[in-house]
C-alpha cells in the first residue's frame, strides 16, 4: 500500500513532534518550512508560513495527501479556507473560526459575550487609560499583547509601579492593544479536543508550567513543561469543560458560520474551591506539551484527521483511543548560544528541540533561549517523572536551566 503523503506547516518543537508520529504511523512526512533538527527525520520545504498561496502549489504539483497546518502564522493567513476552496484537504481552522485562539482580547471578549467564567479582565489601545485602570486593579495582574510574540509579551506584576512600567514597555513598543487580566491562583490545565466544528471528542488533559522557576517564581513564559494525564483534574471537571466550554464555543461559531476545524485546546485554573475558569483558547497543541499527549495517542493521526477533515468524524469516533501511559515533559533553556550539547546519544527520553544548529563538526548547539523539550513516558507518571530528571542530568550543555518541580507531588501514581 502506498504511503500518504502529508504536509506540516510550521517550524517549532511542536511541528518536530507532529512529524515523528506521522512518521511511525508510515506516512511520507514534509514539513514548510522545518527547521535544521526537523531535516533529521523528514524532508523540508523552504516555504515560509505565511505563504499560503506558495503552500497551496507545492500541495497541488507534489499530490499531497494531507496538509496539518499547526502554525499560528499560516492559520492566520487563511491557510484552511484557500485549501479548501481548491478542494485540498487539510487539518486545521478558518481564520475567522480560530480568532479567539490567535488573539487575546478576542478570546476573552468571546468568553464574556458566552457568560463563560473568566477572570476580569480589560482591552486598552492607549497608554493613558490603561494606567488609570491600574491605580484600581486588584494586584497580581496579568498584563499580555494581544498577539502572541517570541518576545518579552507577558508579565503577572505584583505592583502598581511594575504593572505601569510594563504597560508604558508594551506601547512603547508600538502594540495597538494591551491585555489585562486579574491573576486567578491554582492549577493551570488544558483540555485538547480534536473537533470538526459541529463535534468534539476529548483528546488529552494536561498540567502546565508556565513560570520559568521552581514553585511559579521568575517571569511567565508560553510553557516550562506539562505532564498527562491530569490527575488533580477530575472526570466532573473535564466533562464540565466539555459540556460548558467546548460545545458552547462550537455551537457559537456554527451559529455565526465558521466552524472550527482542529485540535481546539482550552486553557483553564482549577480554584481551591473546586471550580474553575477559562483563561484562553489555543489552536493547537503547545510546543511544551505536544510530545507528551501524542505519545499516549493510540489512533493512527493520519486516519483521524482526515476523518475531520473529509467530513466523516462523527460517525468514526466517538471516542479517541490513548494508551494507559503517562507523560511528563520539561522545557531546557539557556541564556548562552554557540555551545556544544551533549549527551543526546545517551538518554532514553524523547527530545524535541525548537530549532537547533549544528556546527562543522555536526554537533548540535544551543541557542539563547528555549532549545528543547525533553519528554518521558512511561506506565506511571512517578516513573515517567523519575526517568524525566535522571536523562536530564545526563544532557550536558553551558548555561543548562529547567524546572525541577514538574509533577513532584505524584508519590501515589
Amino acid at each position: 500500500m502506498e504511503k500518504k503523503k502529508v504536509l506540516i506547516v510550521g517550524a517549532s518543537a511542536k511541528e518536530y513532534a507532529l512529524a515523528e508520529k506521522f512518521i511511525a504511523n508510515e506516512c511520507d512526512v514534509v514539513v514548510a518550512p522545518g527547521n535544521c533538527r526537523i531535516k533529521d527525520i523528514a524532508d523540508c520545504v523552504d516555504i515560509r508560513e505565511e505563504n499560503v498561496q506558495e503552500l497551496l502549489e507545492y500541495v497541488l504539483e507534489n499530490a499531497v495527501d494531507l496538509t496539518v497546518a499547526s502554525s499560528e502564522t499560516a492559520i492566520k493567513n487563511d491557510i484552511a479556507e484557500l485549501f479548501q476552496n481548491n478542494h485540498q484537504l487539510i487539518f486545521a481552522p478558518s481564520a475567522n473560526s480560530a480568532e479567539m485562539t490567535l488573539s487575546r482580547s478576542a478570546g476573552k471578549k468571546f468568553l464574556y459575550r458566552l457568560r463563560i467564567p473568566t477572570p476580569r479582565f480589560s482591552v486598552y489601545d492607549k497608554l493613558q487609560m490603561a494606567v488609570d485602570y491600574l491605580k484600581n486593579a486588584p494586584m497580581p495582574q496579568v498584563i499580555r499583547t494581544d498577539k502572541a510574540s517570541n518576545g518579552m509579551d507577558r508579565l503577572v506584576c505584583t505592583t502598581f509601579l511594575t504593572a505601569k512600567t510594563f504597560a508604558e514597555d508594551l506601547f512603547a513598543k508600538g502594540e495597538d492593544k494591551v491585555v489585562f487580566e486579574d491573576y486567578v491562583f491554582g492549577h493551570e490545565f488544558t483540555v485538547y479536543v480534536v473537533t470538526d466544528g459541529y463535534n468534539a471528542v476529548h483528546l488529552a488533559t494536561v498540567a502546565n508550567y508556565k513560570f520559568a522557576e521552581d514553585g511559579d517564581g521568575g517571569i511567565l513564559t508560553s510553557g516550562t513543561g506539562a505532564y498527562t494525564p491530569d490527575y488533580k483534574v477530575s472526570k466532573e471537571v473535564e466533562d464540565a469543560v466539555m459540556k460548558h466550554v467546548v460545545s458552547n464555543a462550537l455551537q457559537a461559531l456554527q451559529k455565526r458560520e465558521t466552524p472550527y476545524l482542529g485540535i481546539l485546546g482550552v486553557d483553564c485554573v482549577l480554584k481551591d474551591d473546586g471550580r474553575f475558569v477559562t483563561l484562553d483558547f489555543k489552536s493547537f497543541l503547545s510546543d511544551h506539551d505536544a510530545k507528551a499527549v501524542l505519545n499516549l495517542v493510540d489512533e493512527n493521526i493520519y486516519t483521524l484527521f482526515e476523518a475531520c477533515s473529509v467530513g466523516s468524524f462523527a460517525d468514526d469516533y466517538e471516542i479517541i483511543k490513548t494508551s494507559e501511559s503517562a507523560s511528563v515533559s520539561a522545557v531546557l533553556s539557556t541564556r548562552t548560544g554557540a555551545q556544544v550539547i551533549e549527551g543526546f546519544d545517551i538518554v532514553e527520553a524523547d527530545i524535541t528541540p525548537f530549532a537547533l544548529p549544528k556546527n562543522d563538526y555536526l554537533e548540535y548547539e544551543t541557542v539563547v533561549g528555549r532549545n528543547f523539550v525533553l519528554t518521558k513516558t512511561a506506565k506511571t507518571l512517578s516513573r515517567a517523572r523519575q526517568g524525566l530528571y535522571e536523562d536530564a542530568e545526563l544532557i550536558k550543555f553551558a548555561g543548562k536551566k529547567y524546572r525541577t518541580d514538574i509533577c513532584e507531588q505524584v508519590e501515589k501514581f
